[in-house]
């Protein structure tokens, strides 16, 4: 016999004690979980202040906290990116919640009727907030820590979203190297052949910063702009996320490829700051802060490539299909001086098979999968 519970309450979050619950609220779900890694506070306070991040710029959204007999219970946001290119189409986000069939219906149906109400006839997510930050559902590899700006679900969300009508749009593929394995003979030949050597490898230029990352987002934008669910970093964002990495940017984790003078392609390494703050508990103060700038000296075991392209004009050339082999093989040769062990590549579109080859091909695997919804919304 099932028993009688008291109803749920879902509120929008309308104060600062309302969105600092709403931040903290995963970390309390999940804390026996022991692949969970709190997020930091003050980088998702930043986050999701309109005051602070560009998205919202160009982004309309609403948060929810769901709450039964006093106590939260579970979250969920809903988007308007007014960047997208079809006008039907609103996102949700931000997703979190105990393993109640209730809940979660409780959450969606706010989501749901908000996007309703503006007009919108399909929602698609999870992104958050923006398919350019944290994009997907984990459903497979619950049993690693997410490495810095990917995410981390329980394995009964998937089911629960299911249940509501939600169905697979696209799966997102992040793959581990393991910097210790020589790379394939097969792949140094490229990297060694004739026509490799037309390239040219440069790190970052850090006396010329904001300029170098003018240059990379430029690429990027260009490389990924024919690709699924693809939105360009607006220069407002270029400028916040430039700041906002430049802590943690190594210029010989950056590897730029030229041609003629030209930049082609870029890759981007960071430091896995996920690997030196999961044990704060999601705080940088008092003196967490201290611990990182510490640890960050002494540096992670693990990084992640979040950032990597190659022009469209050069993607179907002999040297625009070495131009990634000889971007990982820089990037791995920084990482590798700096005593990184392990690195992901992450996400490649479950499709691309091109750049999957590449990856696959230097001996990398796949080890997490992270899924995005999508659902028509009933008039």
């Amino acid at each position: 016999m099932k028993l009688m519970t008291n109803p749920i309450e879902v509120i929008p979050v309308n104060t600062p004690a309302e969105l600092d619950r709403f931040i903290t609220l995963p970390s309390r779900l999940y804390a026996k979980d022991p692949a969970f890694v709190a997020p930091l506070v003050l980088e998702r306070q930043e986050a999701l202040s309109p005051a602070k991040n560009p998205y919202f710029q160009h982004a309309e959204t609403q948060f929810w906290l769901a709450r039964r007999d006093g106590r939260d219970v579970g979250r969920i946001s809903a988007q308007i990116d007014r960047l997208i290119t079809d006008p039907e189409v609103g996102h949700f986000g931000m997703i979190a919640a105990e393993d109640d069939g209730e809940v979660f219906a409780a959450l969606f149906a706010a989501a749901e009727g908000w996007l309703r109400a503006r007009g919108k006839q399909r929602i698609l997510g999870p992104f958050n907030l923006s398919i350019n930050e944290e994009t997907g559902l984990l459903v497979d590899g619950f049993d690693t820590p997410p490495v810095m700006l990917m995410g981390h679900d329980p394995s009964y969300a998937a089911a629960r979203i299911e249940a509501l009508g939600y169905a697979k749009a696209k799966d997102l593929i992040a793959y581990m190297y393991d910097m210790d394995h020589e790379l394939p003979r097969a792949a140094r030949r490229k990297i060694d052949s004739r026509t490799a050597q037309a390239l040219t490898v440069r790190h970052l230029d850090k006396k010329r910063y904001l300029e170098e990352f003018d240059t990379v987002t430029a690429i990027f934008n260009d490389a990924w702009s024919q690709n699924w669910g693809f939105i360009a970093f607006t220069q407002a964002e270029i400028a916040h996320m430039a700041k906002s990495l430049k802590m943690l940017i190594d210029p010989t984790c950056v590897a730029i490829v030229e041609m003629n003078g030209e930049a082609v392609g870029f890759g981007i390494a960071l430091p896995n700051l996920n690997e030196l703050v999961a044990d704060f508990n999601g705080r940088l103060l008092p003196f967490n802060w201290l611990k990182l700038l510490w640890r960050l000296r002494g540096g992670a075991r693990t990084a992640r490539v979040p950032l990597m392209g190659i022009r469209r004009s050069f993607s179907g050339s002999m040297a625009g299909g070495l131009a990634p082999f000889l971007i990982i093989d820089s990037l791995r040769k920084g990482l590798r001086a700096k005593g990184v062990r392990r690195v992901e590549l992450s996400w490649i579109l479950e499709d691309n098979r091109p750049m999957r080859h590449v990856i696959e091909s230097l001996g990398a695997k796949p080890y997490k999968t992270y899924r995005v919804y999508d659902k028509l919304l009933a008039p």
